[in-house]
């Protein structure tokens, strides 16, 4: 408990909740399974099988530790690297923040250990020197994204289904966010961080998350097509133009289109809180429902999210990494997290109590905190 005693945040484990947060959460940490990541090669080209699909492949350090290794040997000695997700459900529904929490709770740094391995594999991603193509079929959110948006290739599917949930959890939008979020035009990124809105199927497309499209039922037959492929340098870009084409979603009209002149107009506010203040003048449908869901998500993440993009607009994808590492270090040390780990996936009591549990109440004082630099140390290096 002693990551409590920072900025007095002892005081509110006298709150009932708060005590439910500890109680609920105990019990073992998810433990690491031997095949929770399937690594192939054939043809010269390495294979990537995230293997938790009762989990929805959810990301862990366990899984980590077997794929940044691989990739490192691999960009040697093979010509692409291709990852995707087993199962019916997910490539990969995010970190596996539930085992996080549990740690913290105990005053276990496993978080801060997560990010940090975390963040230098989607560094790795980034900056790959061989083709590295994603299949983000099916659920795609956090630290899938982070696997996925980083590489040149991102191959969605009508099943997909993106999102950057964490101010429903009391995070900040990490994996490389601050990067990939500020640079999809206008205040889109902005819009999708605040309010976890989900983009599904060919939106993934149109908005920029992925770079192709291929069927679902196409999917393995795309596959081979890659494996088989003999230049992959020239070869690779050719065959998912061609996937992309055959889908003719070319002509799909991204959902968001109508909202997007109201997206820039609000979203562009120079505070969160005058984000609401437009939203409620708009008075349409879609801001009384942008409304309702930032009335529910956390205050803290809302305006650390505000400033992390904004920063991010200017940054690398490494300096951006860097910065998050800072805020993934400094909200394992509040409670924020492990609130929204428990209302949303622990009680799904859908119920949060946020501290502080307005915006008004979180001071820029408690926004610059999360930027702070660490001892040199702590910092991570890229």
């Amino acid at each position: 408990m002693v990551l409590l005693y920072k900025l007095g945040l002892t005081s509110h484990l006298k709150r009932p909740k708060v005590l439910k947060v500890i109680l609920s959460l105990r019990r073992p940490m998810s433990s690491s399974e031997e095949n929770d990541v399937i690594l192939q090669t054939t043809n010269n080209k390495g294979i990537i099988t995230l293997n938790r699909p009762k989990a929805l492949n959810a990301l862990n350090v366990s899984m980590i530790r077997k794929i940044y290794p691989a990739m490192k040997k691999w960009e040697h000695e093979m010509s692409m690297v291709i990852i995707k997700g087993a199962g019916e459900k997910a490539f990969c529904a995010g970190g596996d923040v539930r085992a996080l929490a549990e740690a913290g709770l105990k005053g276990d740094h496993i978080g801060k250990i997560f990010f940090r391995e975390e963040y230098t594999l989607n560094a790795l991603i980034g900056t790959y020197s061989i083709p590295y193509v994603a299949f983000i079929d099916k659920i795609t959110m956090g630290g899938g994204v982070g696997l996925s948006v980083h590489g040149p290739f991102r191959v969605a599917t009508e099943q997909t289904v993106f999102a950057m949930p964490e101010t429903t959890i009391g995070l900040f939008a990490d994996v490389g966010g601050s990067h990939f979020l500020s640079r999809l035009g206008g205040k889109l990124g902005l819009y999708l961080a605040l309010t976890g809105h989900r983009l599904k199927g060919a939106d993934c497309l149109k908005a920029g998350i992925a770079t192709h499209f291929c069927e679902s039922s196409k999917l393995q037959e795309l596959e081979k097509e890659l494996i088989n492929c003999t230049s992959p340098e020239t070869d690779i870009k050719e065959i998912l133009d061609r996937s992309t084409k055959a889908s003719k979603v070319e002509s799909h009209q991204f959902s968001l289109a109508p909202h997007l002149e109201q997206i820039e107009n609000c979203f562009s506010a120079a505070t969160v809180e005058e984000i609401l203040v437009r939203l409620k003048k708009d008075g349409s449908e879609w801001a009384i429902r942008s409304l309702e869901i930032l009335s529910k998500v956390s205050p803290t993440s809302c305006k650390v999210i505000k400033k992390e993009l904004e920063e991010g607009a200017t940054k690398s994808l490494q300096e951006c990494l860097i910065m998050e590492y800072r805020l993934g270090t400094h909200f394992c040390d509040r409670l924020e997290f492990y609130e929204g780990v428990r209302a949303l996936l622990i009680d799904k009591d859908q119920k949060p109590q946020w501290n502080p549990p307005t915006l008004e109440g979180v001071t820029q004082d408690i926004v610059d905190y999360h930027f702070a630099p660490l001892k040199p140390e702590e910092e991570l290096k890229l």
